[in-house]
């Protein structure tokens, strides 16, 4: 009988992230991370219908669009294709969530599927709930260590738009705060840049997460991924880990009616009007392969 892949007590890494040396890029970054957090005190003080509505409205362009349907599935996955303008244009979404460049966050995802709670995963809970969940991202060092960031990424890199992106990151992030402060001032700003990149970018780091500790495994992955319903309500679909892991290829991840996967219903509207092409699902076979052997009548499920 199979059964799901459980953490290893052997598996545990045993460097010490309290020891290591910051990069100028951590520091960075950690500003910036600080920063957005700090306008979130502003808040409360601050708020206006219109500020929230624009939050909603940045959010999901920026979560949804940005990071779930092109950094994560068109651009780490290949899951469909998008006409270039589309594709180039989502990218930009993505952008403005602040977890880095397109060519960058693809890397280190694929790096994570290479190697999935293993040791060369980038950000993976056997390390600590709170390096999986935010620390990983404040030592470069040991990023690098895992996998040759950019190494991976040659049909990103060879095109100039990305490049382009890499280069000129920060600036496009001063640039939408000009562009909120013209004309919603000070509110636009903590709202539109301060609690909108917040909240998405805790949703990201708690799916990175949760959904490789509490769950439900419906596939025989052979790493310790997670369906998780509520991570999958709050990301747009992308809780559905397990399925997600165990056919990365699909541009689906609710595989049953009733999960709900709302960057799937994206995709399938894109493709209804020709603009998303090549929408890839997995086969029956390739289902069945993937499931758990039964024992006496049902399949064996882990959380």
């Amino acid at each position: 009988m199979e059964t799901p892949y459980v953490l290893n007590e052997n598996e545990l890494i045993s460097d010490d992230y309290k020891s290591r040396e910051w990069h100028i890029r951590d520091i960075y970054y950690a500003t910036l991370l600080l920063s957005v957090h700090v306008l979130c005190v502003f808040a409360p003080s601050t708020f206006n219908w219109t500020a929230a509505w624009l939050t909603i409205v940045l959010g999901v362009l920026t979560g949804l669009f940005g990071i779930a349907l092109s950094y994560h599935r068109n651009l780490t996955h290949s899951s469909f294709k998008l006409p270039k303008y589309l594709e180039y244009l989502f990218a930009y979404f993505g952008l403005h969530a602040l977890q880095g460049d397109p060519m960058y966050w693809v890397s280190v995802h694929r790096y994570h599927h290479k190697s999935t709670d293993k040791h060369l995963d980038p950000h993976s809970p056997i390390e600590g709930f709170w390096f999986s969940y935010m620390n990983w991202m404040f030592d470069y060092c040991y990023l690098v260590h895992k996998g040759k960031i950019y190494g991976n990424v040659g049909d990103l890199m060879k095109q100039r738009y990305y490049r382009f992106l890499r280069k000129t990151l920060v600036f496009h992030y001063y640039l939408l705060a000009t562009i909120l402060y013209t004309f919603g001032g000070f509110p636009f700003v903590v709202w539109g840049m301060g609690v909108r990149i917040v909240v998405v970018y805790h949703i990201t780091s708690l799916l990175a997460t949760v959904c490789h500790i509490w769950g439900h495994q419906a596939w025989n992955t052979g790493d310790l991924s997670r369906n998780n319903w509520f991570i999958a309500l709050i990301t747009f679909g992308e809780g559905w880990h397990n399925n997600h892991h165990a056919f990365e290829y699909s541009a689906r991840a609710g595989m049953e009616w009733w999960q709900i996967d709302i960057t799937w219903y994206v995709i399938k509207l894109l493709e209804y009007f020709g603009l998303a092409t090549n929408v890839k699902e997995p086969s029956e076979i390739h289902k069945q392969k993937m499931r758990f052997k039964k024992c006496n009548g049902s399949d064996k499920t882990s959380t």
